[in-house]
């Protein structure tokens, strides 16, 4: 509950639409990149582009396909232009994710964002972002092989597939490993990714919490896109809306076992704000004034007789 607490009063839900804007729209100039490294292979192995274009034209005879093919072709002769801007976009996209995956963090921990310096702060996220991509992507790919089809294959491919269990063991080793992959890329994030260090203890326990609830959301959305993939209007929008609760559900595991973090009982909490001042009510005094009174009027005349005569015989005696 104070973890929840402590996520809801650190705006935890808007930060986490804000990273899964950055990372669906990082996607795109990794696309680009994608299709830049396939038009390098393709280029070098006509044979594989031959038997792409021969598909092509019996699934999508006519104009269209030609279309198609054209469209292809001109893909592949620009393959550096689009790598070149693919690569430069998706590291400045890289770069604004990661800065913003930093600063939803140290606000979970209630740090102030200070900045070290522009250079050594952009370096730094840079080192962050390609780990965490490595990271991000390797614990993907051992969740994929723990489905039945990709298992299968890949024993196909290392000639082992007649071993009987053999299949079930890999896949189990493969859940385990990305299980382990997730809960060391989770702590890493929790603790390393904030401005300014924080406890790893705590860290490492929030971590397992997210760890698990991001291994049993990966298997669901295994189902999901099996299920949606049947259909044609499935297949078209089902992988892009999954795509988006993916990244969306993501980011708020990783926010939320962070708040569980900073507000671990291990940890020293921040002092309660302090608390306003009483209202002070200022009243304003006027005190009027009628005019002089006879009194005043007398001993004012009388004290201007007095000095003006002083005066005088001061200035009688000095003529003498």
């Amino acid at each position: 509950m104070r973890a929840n607490d402590w996520y809801d009063e650190r705006q935890g839900n808007f930060y986490a639409a804000g990273l899964t804007y950055y990372t669906i729209f990082a996607l795109f100039p990794l696309l680009m990149v994608g299709f830049s490294v396939a038009g390098f292979l393709l280029s070098r192995r006509p044979d594989v582009l031959n038997a792409i274009d021969n598909r092509v034209r019996a699934a999508v005879p006519g104009a269209l396909g030609q279309q198609m093919l054209d469209l292809m072709d001109s893909a592949i002769d620009a393959r550096a232009s689009v790598g070149v801007i693919g690569l430069s976009v998706a590291v400045w996209v890289g770069l604004n994710w990661m800065s913003n995956l930093r600063v939803a963090l140290t606000e979970m921990w209630r740090q102030s964002n200070g900045s070290h310096g522009y250079i050594r702060t952009k370096f730094s996220d840079l080192a962050a972002m390609v780990s965490s991509f490595v990271a991000i992507f390797a614990t993907l790919a051992l969740s994929a092989l723990a489905g039945a089809a990709p298992m299968a294959r890949l024993l196909a491919w290392l000639g082992v597939h007649d071993l009987p269990g053999l299949d079930a063991i890999f896949r189990a080793v493969s859940v385990l490993v990305s299980f382990l992959l997730s809960w060391l890329v989770f702590g890493w994030m929790i603790a390393r990714l904030p401005r300014y260090p924080v406890p790893f203890a705590s860290s490492i326990r929030a971590a397992l919490l997210a760890s698990i609830g991001f291994e049993l959301f990966k298997m669901a959305g295994t189902i999901y896109l099996k299920s949606v993939l049947r259909s044609p209007a499935g297949a078209t929008f089902g992988p892009v809306l999954g795509l988006m609760v993916f990244a969306y559900v993501t980011a708020r595991l990783l926010l939320f076992a962070t708040a569980w973090a900073a507000t671990s009982t291990d940890n020293p909490q921040p002092p309660p704000p302090a608390e306003p001042p009483e209202p002070v009510t200022i009243t304003p005094r006027v005190q009027m004034t009628q005019g002089f009174k006879t009194r005043e009027l007398v001993t004012a005349a009388v004290v201007g007789a007095v000095g003006a005569l002083g005066l005088s015989r001061l200035t009688r005696r000095n003529k003498e």
